[in-house]
């Protein structure tokens, strides 16, 4: 009787024990990250789009907390890389959208692999744009599961699976789950929604991350008919009489393919409504952190809510986007916080949210959000916030800004100019950026100029600005290796052109090599392919007329970092292959 009694005093003392430390261990959220893509602030019923329905979106909003001043980068790669790793863009590696700018460094800590710290099962579905080779992919930076288009957009040069389909290139395309190609049947933004869902159903018992990043409503403006039907006899441009903002004049051109974009925005709100009803069906939307933006503004001309500027552009219609969070069981739905926010701020706030370390020995620009969560007052309302775009790297000066407090400096000049020729807004007062102050208060514009320097010269001088990431080729975790056009550098503005000097930044294995280039158009025969990798040229004779494709066979590479540069040399014409393929022969592939 004793022993029975002292063996349930045992079980009494480690069942409190245990309850105790469970108390101790805070309950993690999962997490869901929804962006779209050149979606803007003014696609939305909810911000006062009188033609878009949007009633899911419009819906989530009413529960969420959302944040009315919040802020992203003019363009997808560095709204996307400063997203995931809570830095400016430029501490990355991202400078760019193609160019060869949109690979990140490995060495950056994603959002996903910060919560894998804490065993969270991780997805990504659509978008990713920060790199499409080994080290780069969301494979490599923390995703579980990965299902992917390559470069800025589905039927874009990078993602070369898709871009020969044309017109039809967002339905039935072949995508990249897990690093494959594999073919997938209907509409792109229907298949990312569907696989999100699957991957919720499958994790749901344990935390998990999905980031759910939709390539619509980016062009090409394509999109199932029964959604265009909806909005085909609409006027874009007409709904807003009486209303003074200030509206750019829309052509016939602006209204089709703003038809078009809320076909694209309807289609996406239906899949929300859909994710959401997921949540409740699984019991499980009170403990899910859900998050909507978009990733810049909208690149057609069309309703904006008044503000100045689109896609590209610091102004406001440029990096103004709607931000709502919704965590039912931690955080009072449907109210606003005005204080400047922006993408830097989602991982610090997610560190904090999900009790797990933020990533150590660098810098983080973004602040952690949930002290305004928690309706708390906090001591960085005036800190700066850096805003640039230009190709290839920033121009000193042009479409370059920094936002303090109520005040906004503004470059759209040249590298020397005097602080008269910049802009100065009070955005507070001038939300449209409609009047210029700065020569009234040329000492608060003098002030921003200063800051403006210190940040540009911080980030133009960061590491993996100076020495940017490369692909590594030969890698047993992707052998072979596709090189597509959105990584090429070289000449500015390397798109489909055929006569145009590319290379890329590589670092390759030693091996033996099979290595096929495949052209835009079918070449003639008679001229030299060559391979030029660092000291190493290779060149062999083409006989083969009308051929898309040429290969080089057995070329030993030794270990070297080095930019390759294939070209076709033929009548006078040197034409750069639309892509290259890299087979190591002695390695297998792990991915």
């Amino acid at each position: 009787m004793i022993r029975r009694k002292s063996i349930l005093s045992f079980l009494i003392v480690l069942c409190y024990q245990s309850a105790v430390i469970n108390a101790q261990v805070p309950e993690r959220p999962n997490v869901i990250i929804i962006i779209t893509d050149d979606q803007g602030y003014g696609d939305l019923g909810y911000t006062g789009n009188p033609h878009v329905k949007t009633p899911n979106i419009d819906n989530f909003a009413k529960e969420s907390v959302r944040f009315t001043n919040f802020y992203v980068s003019p363009v997808c790669a560095p709204t996307r890389a400063s997203l995931m790793t809570g830095r400016y863009s430029l501490r990355t590696g991202i400078r760019d959208t193609y160019n060869g700018g949109a690979i990140m460094a490995a060495s950056e800590v994603t959002i996903a692999e910060m919560l894998k710290q804490a065993d969270y099962k991780t997805g990504i579905f659509g978008k990713w744009h920060l790199g499409d080779n080994y080290p780069s992919r969301p494979m490599d930076q923390g995703f579980d599961e990965s299902l992917i288009h390559l470069s800025g957009g589905m039927g874009q040069v990078g993602d070369f699976t898709t871009y020969f389909k044309g017109d039809r290139s967002y339905f039935d395309p072949v995508l990249w789950h897990n690093g494959t190609q594999e073919a997938y049947e209907g509409y792109c933004s229907d298949i990312f929604a569907d696989k999100a869902i699957e991957f919720i159903e499958e994790n749901h018992q344990r935390p998990f991350f999905c980031y759910l990043s939709f390539n619509a409503p980016h062009t090409p403006l394509q999109v199932p008919d029964s959604y265009y039907q909806r909005y085909k006899a609409i006027d874009p441009s007409s709904g807003f009489d009486g209303d003074s903002r200030p509206f750019v004049e829309m052509n016939e051109q602006d209204k089709e393919d703003a038809r078009k974009v809320y076909a694209m925005v309807s289609n996406i709100d239906d899949h929300i409504g859909k994710l959401m009803l997921k949540l409740d069906e699984l019991n499980i939307s009170d403990n899910t952190l859900v998050v909507f933006m978009t990733d810049n503004g909208p690149q057609q001309v069309r309703y904006i809510a008044g503000m100045r500027g689109r896609k590209g552009s610091v102004y406001r219609g440029g990096v103004r986007v709607p931000f709502y969070l919704r965590y039912p069981s931690k955080y009072k739905g449907n109210r606003d916080i005005e204080t400047t926010t922006a993408h830097i701020d989602l991982l610090p706030t997610l560190s904090e949210i999900c009790n797990v370390k933020p990533p150590a020995n660098r810098n983080i620009d973004g602040k952690n959000l949930v002290p305004l969560l928690n309706a708390k007052k906090v001591d960085w309302e005036n800190r700066p916030l850096f805003f640039y775009w230009t190709r290839r790297y920033p121009e000193l000066y042009h479409n370059m800004a920094i936002q303090k407090g109520p005040f906004k400096l503004v470059g759209q000049t040249d590298y020397n100019a005097a602080i008269s020729e910049f802009e100065l807004f009070n955005i507070e007062e001038d939300p449209y950026e409609e009047h210029n102050m700065v020569h009234q208060k040329i000492d608060q514009a003098v002030s921003l100029k200063v800051e403006l320097d210190e940040w540009y010269d911080q980030l133009i001088s960061a590491p993996n600005i100076l020495h940017p990431p490369r692909i590594q080729i030969g890698h047993e975790n992707e052998n072979p290796i596709f090189l597509n056009r959105n990584d090429a550098g070289g000449e500015r503005g390397i798109w489909a052109q055929e006569e145009i000097f590319g290379k890329w930044r590589v670092s390759i294995a030693e091996g033996t090599y099979r290595i096929t280039f495949r052209f835009v158009e079918p070449i003639p025969k008679g001229g030299i392919m060559y391979l030029e990798t660092g000291p190493r040229i290779h060149k062999a004779g083409n006989s083969l007329e009308n051929s898309e494709i040429l290969e080089m066979k057995n070329i030993h590479l030794p270990a070297m970092h080095c930019d390759l540069i294939p070209f076709y040399a033929v009548d006078d014409k040197k034409i750069f292959p639309f892509w290259v393929k890299m087979e190591r022969m002695d390695v297998s592939n792990k991915s």
